[in-house]
């Protein structure tokens, strides 16, 4: 053998070791960071260019380190059950929860039969820029052996958070505490969105409104991307940190937006134990032995010690198990039975039209939630999604049921779409949901009926106050303005009678006398005289803050049901609270919104409109000196117009596009957050590249 022959020889062990003890370099070999480019507009918002989509994917992950590498890591963590060894105990029931309803397992067994060839090629670019991230970046890594992380690893954390987009985990919190699941129990966050069709506006444009309710911060907060490949993927929208491509947002033809969806995504069956025989349950006459499966957690308690756990939970035929003190309890739900909701989104991205959007719901791999598309075709769209099994109505899915039986143990057998509660082009002209019923997503007329679709889903059946707030707004307009679909976008009221959920009769305290409660006379004076609008300047709009914060807290530590009644007893406490709270830190009944609901980040303290249920809403929690600060309703918004001329596009973010204290993006997006106000967004490769602030490689 020649030299040559052995040096070359020499040099494939070389790359052949690296290869081998080395996954950072497992993708990104085949990925030149020199063929990406990701330019920053001067919001610092991402918009990246390739020539493939899965370099497209590549320079995502980058660029979402750059901006948010923790909470990316968060998500990476939560799947991969190590959550704890970062964040301490209050995270490791994320751990527990991820471990209990296998996802790992899951993963391993549907990976490879899951996806397509060509999204395997786009997770393993994502996930070898995340790992070549963190190899350069030492210092930002938080548990050093969750890397080099894996394209399971990733999957992982798809399966658990869209389990959680769900609600499954009140059924299991409830289990534990040996309490019935409530699935209509309240949540505090919500979202909008909103379709209008050209033939019902002024301009003879589409409307679209994408208005998302998510927390402000942290892993499930939205982050802004504009993705755009040679291979016909030119899409802008949000995402959450580790997502690999857009989930809702806007491309040159179609656009949707996403809402959470409440239906009966899983089921609770109690087991018949044996007697004498341990972990023997009874299953059609015979006797059964549950799995044990047991983790082991590293608990993060401070000065970078850690300690050990131990749980054990179980697995038998109806899947995840739980023993309380009542016996044990099976939660099956279809939410881990399907791993690639991703590529549907993916394929969604790169739709072109009505036909092909559709196609890509026909995967039916999103456990849940609804959807509101429009198109330049004029085409309108609702649908309340979800992966529903084919249950035997002979069973009543919502109590807890016997696990005994093969009879009520329903398999990955799911409904198809067109069996779901959907609407396409209704002639009313518009579409929406703000979380409410999927029975009330157009006009009246035009609606579903309960009796259309199979009962076994369970649909919830009540509206909140948004919902009929846009159902009185919408209804006064023959055709519409853009000026119009924006005032009903932020409106800030509350209805008369006042929609509070689990209060059904709130609107009595303001027919309270105060002559009668001279103790809380001047807020019920305040109360009677508010305009029910929830604008920083509003005195009114203070007291409502604080006598639902009080009310609404205490109705949950009940645990009262829908429907449920507040005794004027309730009222009464709900109003002094606010009395106290406004004389003890503001010595005076007479204080702005603005002044005690807040919009904070870094040195940034700004006044913020918006109430919990109205429009444009916004929850907020107790911050200092008897201040509230927001952390979560408002958060990203675009609003999007279709016409023949192509597609118009304004966003804002709630705060900017870094969760980085030390870029300039990380507050840079309040101002127009707290004001309403917008700012023009673009899908034109040569515009951004024009106008952008910096344009560099991910390396």
């Amino acid at each position: 053998m020649s030299n040559k022959s052995i040096h070359s020889s020499i040099l494939v062990f070389i790359r052949t070791f690296i290869f081998l003890i080395s996954p950072f370099y497992s993708f990104s070999q085949s990925i030149n960071p020199d063929q990406i480019t990701i330019a920053r507009d001067k919001w610092g918002v991402p918009h990246i260019f390739a020539k493939t989509d899965e370099e497209v994917a590549y320079g995502l992950a980058w660029a979402t380190a750059e901006d948010d590498f923790q909470n990316i890591q968060f998500n990476l963590l939560s799947g991969k059950s190590m959550l704890a060894q970062a964040y301490g105990k209050k995270a490791a029931v994320l751990d527990v929860l991820n471990f209990i309803i296998a996802s790992k397992e899951v993963v391993d067994t549907l990976y490879d039969q899951s996806f397509s060839p060509k999204f395997k090629k786009i997770i393993s670019a994502y996930v070898a820029a995340i790992n070549d991230y963190a190899k350069k970046h030492p210092q930002e890594v938080l548990v050093k052996k969750a890397f080099p992380a894996t394209e399971k690893d990733m999957i992982q954390s798809y399966v658990l958070n869209l389990m959680l987009i769900t609600g499954v985990q009140n059924y299991f919190a409830e289990v534990f505490e040996s309490k019935v699941p409530d699935i209509y129990k309240e949540r505090n966050t919500g979202s909008n969105a909103f379709a209008i069709s050209r033939d019902k506006t002024t301009d003879g444009k589409t409307y679209l409104a994408i208005n998302s309710h998510q927390p402000l911060e942290g892993p499930y907060s939205w982050y802004e991307a504009h993705l755009q490949s040679e291979e016909g993927w030119n899409i802008l929208g949000g995402l959450f940190p580790g997502g690999m491509c857009i989930f809702h947002g806007v491309n040159e033809n179609l656009g949707w937006a996403h809402t959470v969806n409440y239906a009966d995504f899983a089921d609770v069956f109690q087991l018949e134990m044996h007697p004498t025989d341990k972990l023997s349950y009874k299953f059609d006459g015979k006797w059964e032995k549950l799995q044990e499966r047991t983790i082991r957690l590293k608990v993060k308690i401070g000065l970078g010690m850690k300690i050990g756990v131990k749980r054990t939970f179980y697995w038998g035929k109806y899947g995840a198990t739980i023993k309380n003190d009542k016996g044990f309890y099976a939660i099956r739900f279809a939410s881990n039975m399907k791993i690639n909701a991703v590529e549907q989104w993916y394929r969604m991205n790169k739709a072109k039209n009505l036909t092909e959007f559709k196609e890509a719901l026909a995967m039916q791999a999103h456990a849940g939630l609804n959807l509101v598309y429009a198109d330049k075709e004029d085409n309108l769209m609702y649908l309340s999604n979800g992966l529903f099994p084919k249950r035997n109505l002979k069973y009543n899915y919502l109590n807890v049921l016997e696990g005994s039986t093969s009879e009520n143990l329903w398999q990955a057998d799911f409904l198809p779409l067109d069996s779901l509660a959907i609407l396409v082009n209704p002639k009313s002209g518009y579409v929406f949901n703000c979380n409410n019923t999927p029975f009330n997503a157009t006009a009246p007329a035009d609606n579903l009926k309960v009796s259309q679709i199979n009962p076994s889903i369970n649909y919830i059946k009540f509206d909140n106050n948004r919902s009929l707030s846009f159902q009185r707004l919408i209804s006064k307009y023959d055709k519409l303005s853009y000026a119009d679909f924006k005032t009903i976008k932020y409106d800030l009221s509350y209805l008369k009678p006042v929609y509070f959920y689990n209060a059904v009769n709130a609107e009595e305290v303001f027919n309270l006398d105060e002559n009668q409660y001279p103790e809380v006379a001047e807020v019920i004076k305040s109360l009677k005289s508010w305009d029910r609008k929830g604008n920083k300047e509003s005195t009114g709009a203070s007291v409502w803050l604080l006598f639902r914060e009080f009310v609404g807290e205490k109705i949950a530590k009940e645990g009262r049901k829908e429907g449920a009644k507040v005794s004027t007893q309730d009222l009464i406490e709900g109003l002094q609270y606010a009395k106290n709270h406004l004389l003890k830190h503001f010595k005076t009944l007479n204080v702005p919104l603005g002044e005690i609901q807040r919009h904070v980040r870094g040195d940034k303290d700004l006044p913020m409109s918006g109430l919990k249920d109205v429009l444009a809403a916004m929850s907020s929690k107790p911050y200092k000196n008897g201040k509230f600060r927001t952390d979560s309703g408002e958060s990203y918004i675009s609003l999007v117009q279709f016409s023949p001329n192509g597609v118009e596009i304004e966003t804002v973010n709630a705060y900017g596009a870094s969760n980085k204290k030390t870029s300039p993006h990380f507050t840079d997006q309040m101002e127009m957050f707290v004001n309403q106000q917008l700012k023009p967004m673009t899908l034109d490769k040569e515009k951004v590249l024009k106008e952008a602030v910096r344009i560099y490689a991910p390396k």
